[in-house]
C-alpha cells in the first residue's frame, strides 16, 4: 500500500517554493503526493517530477475542468473538441510529471448543471469522448481514474454503481474509477457496499473525512472502510484529500467556507498516523 497526500490543501500549482513542505511530507512518512494539473506546461511538470525524485517521493496527478466550453458531454461539438484538447494537455503534463494516473471528475464540467438529470444523449457523448481520451492516455502510459462526485458539484455521475456502469460501457483499459470516502458518505446508502461491489473498476482511493478535514476526526466508518479495502484486495494508493480556505477559487468550487483543522500540519501528520493505525487494525 502507498500513502499519499493531495496538494490541494495548499495550492493548485507546485513549484520549487514547495520543496521544504514536500520534504516534510516525505519525513512524515508519505510515499508520494498528488500533484494538481491546472496550469503550466509539460516542461514545468517534468521539473516538478525531477524535484520529487530528488526527495524520494512518488506521485499521482489530479485534475478537473470548470469550463463549460470544454465540456465532454456538451451538445456542442466544438465544446467537446475543446474538452478533448484540454484532456490531451492534462495527459501530456501527467506523463511529463512521471505519474501513471490522473484522477478526478474528468467526465464532465465540475459545477456546471443543466437543470435536469443526465440524459441518455449525455451519457452517449461521454462514452464517445472518454474512449478518445482513453486512446490518448494509452499512448502516453497514463490511466484516467474517473470520480463519482456528490450532487452539489456534479450531476452526471454521483454514485459508484453509476460510475462503474459507465466505465464498463466505455470499455477502455485506460479509463478506470476511483473511490472517495467524502463523496460516498453523501451519496451512498451503503458506502462500504459501494466499494466492495465495484472493486473491479477501482484503481485509486481518496481518504477524505466527512467534513474534508482531518481523517479520523469525523464520522466516516473508517474501521469498516479499511476492512473492505483489505477484503477487495486493493493494494495501491490511499491518498488524503483535504481542503482549506487558502485558495479562494478552489474553496469556492468545493464550498469550503471555514477552517476544518487548526493547521495543515495537523491534517497531514494526524492523517498519516490515522492511515497507518487503520491499516494495522485492519490486518495489513
Amino acid at each position: 500500500m502507498k500513502i499519499g497526500m493531495c496538494m490541494f490543501l495548499w495550492t493548485t500549482k507546485i513549484g520549487p517554493e514547495h520543496k521544504a513542505l514536500l520534504a516534510d511530507l516525505r519525513a512524515t512518512g508519505f510515499d508520494g503526493v498528488e500533484i494538481p494539473v491546472f496550469e503550466g506546461t509539460a516542461e514545468d511538470f517534468a521539473a516538478t517530477g525531477r524535484m520529487l525524485d530528488e526527495l524520494g517521493l512518488a506521485c499521482t496527478a489530479a485534475a478537473a475542468n470548470g469550463d463549460p466550453a470544454q465540456n465532454l458531454i456538451s451538445d456542442d461539438a466544438s465544446h467537446r473538441a475543446a474538452g478533448l484538447d484540454h484532456m490531451k494537455w492534462v495527459l501530456d503534463c501527467t506523463a511529463a510529471l512521471g505519474a501513471d494516473r490522473v484522477i478526478g471528475p474528468l467526465h464532465s464540467t465540475l459545477g456546471h448543471f443543466s437543470g435536469t438529470g443526465p440524459s441518455r444523449q449525455e451519457f452517449d457523448r461521454s462514452i464517445d469522448s472518454l474512449r478518445q481520451v482513453g486512446d490518448v492516455a494509452s499512448k502516453v502510459g497514463v490511466t484516467v481514474c474517473l470520480e463519482a462526485v456528490n450532487r452539489f458539484e456534479c450531476y452526471l455521475l454521483n454514485t459508484m454503481d453509476s460510475l462503474a456502469r459507465h466505465v464498463h460501457a466505455i470499455g477502455h483499459p485506460n479509463i478506470r474509477a476511483m473511490y472517495d470516502t467524502f463523496h460516498a458518505n453523501i451519496e451512498e446508502t451503503d458506502p462500504i457496499g459501494a466499494l466492495v461491489r465495484n472493486k473491479d473498476v477501482i484503481k485509486h482511493i481518496h481518504i477524505s473525512e466527512n467534513d474534508r478535514g482531518v481523517p479520523g476526526r469525523g464520522n466516516i466508518p473508517w474501521y469498516e472502510t479499511y476492512a473492505a479495502i483489505r477484503q477487495i484486495g486493493y493494494d495501491d494508493w490511499l491518498t488524503i484529500e483535504a481542503f482549506g480556505r487558502g485558495l479562494p477559487d478552489l474553496a469556492a468550487a468545493t464550498k469550503v467556507w471555514r477552517d476544518f483543522a487548526e493547521s495543515p500540519e495537523a491534517v497531514y501528520r494526524e492523517g498519516f498516523a490515522h492511515i497507518q493505525h487503520s491499516l494495522n487494525e485492519a490486518g495489513f
